[in-house]
């Protein structure tokens, strides 16, 4: 039997938790450039492969946690209280009961995106990443930041980056109890570094990330090839991150990426996030490069574009694709 959560989270708490009064944390979503996809471990949500991201510096989650009178748990997300069935509100009751041990004290549970939830824009990733972090901060734990990391990722796999902003590497480990599993932020800064983000959809996703992940692994033959395919390639985003190489950088994550969703199409029932206006924009990013333009693209379990390219090409970007807004440019470097 699996080694739960809650076994592992005990080992490494204080003794007695000290709740506060008030907790206040943001964490910024990510776009992964070498992408995890498949769990050796579903329980703590531990990967078959390691990952490497980049931060989309003020898009992400806030998350406030305050004591309230009240006989249950009040969980808010986007302002609006939601029943206690619902599936987000069970999930982060779920992880705050992980922290708060004897102490029944019912909390209100606040949760703001200023990114769309659901849609392939890692929501759930800042949205866990916010919650260990206010956890953090509520119960007073002074958790170090890799332990910070290993929590979240029990909460969302990918939360385990959003606690770092920057390009962000997640450690698979080889741990059963999968403390090894965690984040460090890479000492890399790339202030002209660029991310578009192109909105193909912004409704909650039909098949969620964690459903369709299993799915892949269980059922194309495909997927036999990705651990080795993403090990090589986080190698080489590494290395071009070190030369400050964009174009290999680029190719290396858009191959990566265009991989991943290569075996979800080969699962059966066959899982294909992308929308005909998804298929039409990749045509546009590959017309921009035969005429020169440096500009590549990633995309997670969803139908939604990230767009990469530098400031010297924003122009160029932004004629071919006049729907991107200013709130759609990301730089995570400033």
């Amino acid at each position: 039997m699996s080694i739960t959560k809650q076994q592992v989270i005990e080992r490494f708490l204080p003794d007695t938790p000290l709740p506060g009064t008030t907790a206040d944390a943001f964490a910024p979503s990510n776009i992964a450039l070498c992408k995890y996809w498949g769990k050796r471990d579903a329980e703590l949500n531990l990967p078959i492969n390691a990952s490497l991201s980049v931060s989309l510096g003020e898009l992400g989650s806030r998350t406030s946690i305050t004591p309230v009178d009240a006989d249950s748990d009040q969980v808010f997300l986007n302002g609006e209280l939601l029943a206690a069935d619902s599936s987000f509100a069970r999930k982060v009751i779920r992880f705050v009961d992980l922290f708060r041990r004897d102490l029944r004290q019912p909390l209100s549970i606040r949760t703001e995106n200023n990114i769309p939830t659901a849609a392939g824009l890692a929501s759930s990733a800042s949205g866990f990443a916010a919650l260990m972090l206010a956890l953090d901060q509520f119960y007073q734990l002074g958790l170090e930041p890799a332990r910070l990391s290993a929590f979240a990722r029990m909460g969302s796999g990918s939360a385990s980056r959003s606690i770092f902003d920057g390009f962000v590497e997640w450690h698979k480990g080889s741990r059963e109890d999968g403390m090894d599993s965690c984040a460090e932020r890479l000492d890399i800064e790339w202030p002209g570094f660029r991310i578009g983000l192109l909105k193909v959809a912004t409704g909650v996703k039909k098949v969620d990330s964690r459903s369709g992940m299993q799915r892949t692994v269980e059922s194309a033959a495909l997927y036999a090839s990705w651990p080795q395919q993403a090990g090589r390639d986080l190698a080489t985003i590494k290395r071009a991150l070190a030369d400050r190489d964009f174009e290999l950088l680029g190719a290396t994550a858009e191959q990566n990426a265009l991989s991943m969703h290569a075996t979800m199409i080969a699962s059966w029932p066959p899982l294909l996030y992308w929308q005909p206006e998804s298929v039409a924009a990749m045509h546009r990013v590959w017309e921009l490069r035969s005429l020169g333009v440096e500009v590549y693209l990633t995309m997670d379990a969803g139908p939604n574009l990230k767009l990469l390219y530098q400031t010297a090409d924003e122009a160029a970007v932004l004629d071919a694709f006049p729907e991107l807004s200013d709130l759609d440019l990301v730089a995570p470097f400033g």
